[in-house]
């Protein structure tokens, strides 16, 4: 045979050989590449669940090969496929010497296809009699030894496709990943919400407090960034007469990594005419009862081994009586700034010089509240100064009628009566450009058309944003966000 140009001195003893069994195929005139297509019939789990119709039956499966017992003239397999496994019995007799003969060469992980009947081993295993047996595509890498599994970590994230093959509980994350996000649009869809898309490269990344990435676009020679919200654009078509918009789509965050963070993640936002934060909290609590129960069967969820419940009503709470109950302290009897400072520096809570009572109270409710809202809780009547995009409470304009809903001490999504003074919003956007000026770099920058669309007029309306990835941690029982994101961030090897 003549050199193969496949097989390089870094190469495994087992691709090496891997290379060596395919190079003997296309030479044969057998190459599995060549195969264009092969006709499923049916999943492994429709072949178990309906054994008795199918008892006797032909059926055609194809999936990844999984296990081998060779037993002389006829041999088990287990074959992989979208829905599980399935064992197959090959014999010799049945197949052919010569398929029988490539079928034992066959290695572990190669996509194969078969054909055959029905029945169930003597052990009561349902299985497939294979009358044909067929090399679809040649693994060439060896998968993970299956008894120990693809366990490092690492490994699982940068090569999620390995990861999908040999754990299962992965692949079932994704699939239920997949099923929320469905789930959510039929119950949207339902309320007459409209589904809609908006820029991701945008000249001002407005609508939340982050940092965003920037580029360059050479045809236009000039800076954009990736958006990090969806807000102010959703906004602008309430401005135009779409009276219930929802937009599922990917933000950007330079921000850090840890267990529910990522610099691109996936984020819900929709927005309402005509109601307020009070309609948010009520399609939030029914949106998160209907998904589990769609998803799950329950309302009951358990994350970590503790149980939160989604049937009962959803606690509601303000937030100076969050930040009351759990550090002892009353802002209704702090009046200042500097009273608030004093205040933070008695209870050892750093602030900077730019921040104000507001500001304080939610280092307050970071420090001390936050950890316990293990429940389903709604937070509301944020302080002005950290809701820049909010509409003020009537009785009390230093808090504006905003509410966080936090689930297992983790924030999950974040409410407005939204903000459609153009005077007010204008105030305010100068506030955060002099917060910007004194190092803020998550501020918000003044947005001109935004401003001119709240001129035209924007009716009253409730808008959330729902952090997509943290809700399917919450469903899945997932530890970390990276492992309900098929593809996280990582750092590049090289």
């Amino acid at each position: 045979m003549a050199e193969n140009p496949a097989i390089t001195p870094d190469l495994s003893e087992q691709a090496v050989i891997r290379r060596e069994k395919l190079a003997a195929l296309q030479e044969a005139g057998k190459d599995p590449y060549r195969i264009t297509k092969y006709k499923v019939t049916h999943h492994s789990d429709e072949i178990r669940d309906g054994f008795d119709a199918l008892e006797g039956k032909e059926v055609s499966i194809a999936g990844r090969l999984m296990s081998k017992r060779i037993m002389g003239k006829a041999s088990f397999c287990h074959i992989q496929d979208l829905k599980g496994e399935i064992q197959a019995y090959v014999a010799r007799d049945n197949i052919g010497e010569e398929s029988y003969a490539d079928f034992k060469k066959n290695d572990i992980g190669d996509i194969v296809g078969v054909s055959g009947t029905v029945f169930k081993t003597k052990t009561g295993e349902v299985s497939v009699h294979a009358e044909s047996f067929t090399l679809l595509s040649k693994s060439l890498q060896p998968l993970p030894e299956k008894f120990h599994g693809l366990t490092n970590v690492d490994t699982r994230y940068r090569q999620r496709y390995t990861d999908l093959i040999m754990n299962p509980e992965s692949k079932d994350t994704f699939i239920k990943r997949s099923k929320i996000i469905s789930t959510i649009r039929r119950f949207l869809d339902a309320q007459g919400f409209m589904e809609v898309e908006t820029p991701m490269l945008v000249a001002n990344a407005g609508g939340a407090a982050a940092r965003p990435f920037e580029t360059h676009f050479n045809a236009l020679d000039e800076d954009f960034k990736l958006r990090i919200s969806l807000e102010l654009y959703l906004k602008r078509l309430i401005v135009g007469g779409l009276e219930r918009v929802y937009e599922i789509g990917r933000v950007f965050r330079n921000e850090g990594l840890d267990t529910r963070h990522n610099p691109e993640f996936t984020l819900m936002e929709l927005y309402q005419a005509y109601t307020d934060y009070h309609g948010m909290m009520d399609l939030t609590e029914n949106m998160y009862r209907y998904v589990a129960q769609e998803v799950l069967g329950t309302t009951k969820i358990t994350y970590n081994g503790v149980e939160m419940d989604l049937g009962k009503p959803f606690a509601r709470i303000t937030m100076k009586d969050a930040v009351k109950q759990y550090s002892g302290v009353d802002f209704d009897e702090i009046h200042s700034t500097e009273e608030a400072r004093a205040a933070a520096k008695a209870h050892h809570i750093e602030f900077e010089e730019r921040h104000k009572k507001g500001d304080i109270l939610n280092l307050f409710f970071e420090t001390y509240v936050e950890e316990h809202l293990i429940q389903p809780t709604f937070v509301m009547d944020h302080p002005v100064e950290i809701s820049p995009l909010t509409k003020r409470k009537p009785e009390d304009p230093a808090y504006v009628e905003r509410f966080e809903f936090f689930m297992n001490g983790w924030e999950m999504a974040n409410a407005y009566s939204e903000l459609n003074d153009p005077i007010d919003q204008r105030a305010r956007f100068a506030a955060q450009e002099e917060q910007f000026a004194q190092g803020d770099e998550e501020a918000n920058h003044t947005d001109e058309d935004f401003l001119n669309a709240l001129e035209i007029g924007m009716p009253p309306t409730g808008g959330i944003g729902y952090g997509i990835d943290r809700m399917c941690m919450l469903l899945t029982d997932s530890a970390a966000i990276r492992d309900v994101l098929l593809f996280p961030t990582m750092k590049s090897l090289n």
